[in-house]
């Protein structure tokens, strides 16, 4: 089968209904998390939290944006190796690349189901843009897995630490057990090597169900899941250092976090305190997706943490806003790339 080809399919792209639910969707959630952000912002205080931010200082502000540049690092190094034989991309391939795919997760509302396709089309001079997807989507799988592992963690050491509602307990204890069948269902997926996507869209073309679409698109998806599970059948030796990578990430998240911390407090700049404002951190970036810059949502759950901790309210919303400003400049840079790279969004967005 033509690699390139794959480049011209209709496959990739987001069927026009669903794009537009998303984008009510993300919309509403926008306007949700606009008047969450204000609610907080005003709630714990305009002239408090404009005082901490002054105080962690453009200095501060350089020190976590050269952070969030390392982490950008690790995840372009991880997608690199993700890469096998006969293709192949080097860190100024990826690096970009990623960057390109932060934007798109950060700033568009439908970033969530984009970033991947935005990634893959930024590299598309290098490799065919359906190994682009596939060596993302075995990048992510190795993501997923190592968030997995992150959020368990930090559910089981906050309901194992602190006093809290034995409701909210009950409720965490049946996240953490359905992270840890996630977790054991994504391994067991690619040890087995389970192809359910190309079997679905087989049994669609089979029941005369989107035909036209299907009658090269499951080819391209069988091909898709190949590329992905023939990584770990002639790569197994990737595996641990893939991993190391993705956990270096995560480690750099909770120094980001401890460093806001140390400039904005005078005592709770902690390794437990970081770890658990970062792990529930991830847990609000993938639940709220949808909503650009995580407004409000953010804020609401960096006081809950912070509240918890007996931090104040105000140092967790603090650092929400912080974090804001960095992904705000890395947007930025993100655009610049795009615009310095003549990508169309259209293409971009898989459209």
């Amino acid at each position: 089968m033509n690699l390139d080809a794959t480049e011209k399919s209709d496959g990739q792209k987001i069927r026009p209904e669903l794009s537009g639910r998303l984008k009510i969707l993300a919309v509403v959630g926008t306007i949700f998390g606009i008047g969450l952000f204000a609610v907080f912002v005003y709630s714990a205080g305009v002239g408090q939290i404009a005082e901490s931010v002054s105080r962690f200082g453009l200095f501060g502000f350089a020190v976590i944006l050269g952070i969030f540049f390392l982490r950008i690092c690790l995840r372009a190094s991880a997608w690199a190796l993700s890469v096998y034989e006969p293709y192949s991309l080097r860190l100024r391939d990826t690096v970009p690349a990623v960057i390109i795919g932060e934007v798109m997760s950060t700033v568009i509302p439908i970033g969530i189901v984009v970033s991947g396709t935005a990634k893959a089309v930024a590299v598309r001079r290098h490799v065919p843009l359906v190994v682009g997807l596939s060596s993302v989507a075995t990048e992510n799988l190795f993501y997923s897995m190592t968030t997995s592992m992150l959020l368990i963690l930090g559910a089981l050491t906050f309901v194992r630490t602190f006093d809290i509602d034995p409701g909210v307990a009950i409720g965490i204890d049946i996240l953490i057990g359905s992270m840890i069948a996630m977790l054991i269902f994504l391994i067991l997926m690619v040890i087995r090597q389970w192809h359910f996507a190309s079997e679905l869209c087989e049994w669609l073309y089979r029941k005369g169900i989107l035909k036209g679409i299907l009658e090269s698109g499951r080819l391209q998806v069988r091909l898709f899941e190949n590329l992905v599970y023939g990584f770990y059948r002639h790569h197994p030796k990737r595996f641990i250092p893939i991993i190391l990578i993705e956990c270096s990430f995560h480690l750099l998240g909770i120094l980001e976090v401890w460093f806001v911390l140390s400039r904005i407090t005078e005592s709770g700049a902690t390794f437990l305190n970081a770890f658990l404002l970062e792990s529930v951190n991830r847990l609000i970036s993938i639940v709220f997706k949808l909503i650009p810059f995580l407004l409000g949502v953010d804020e609401a759950g960096a006081q809950m943490v912070a509240e918890t901790l007996a931090i104040g309210a105000g140092v967790g919303v603090t650092l929400a806003i912080i974090r804001k400003g960095r992904m705000l400049f890395w947007a930025m840079i993100g655009f610049m790339l795009i615009l310095k790279r003549g990508l169309k969004f259209s293409r971009l967005l898989g459209q």
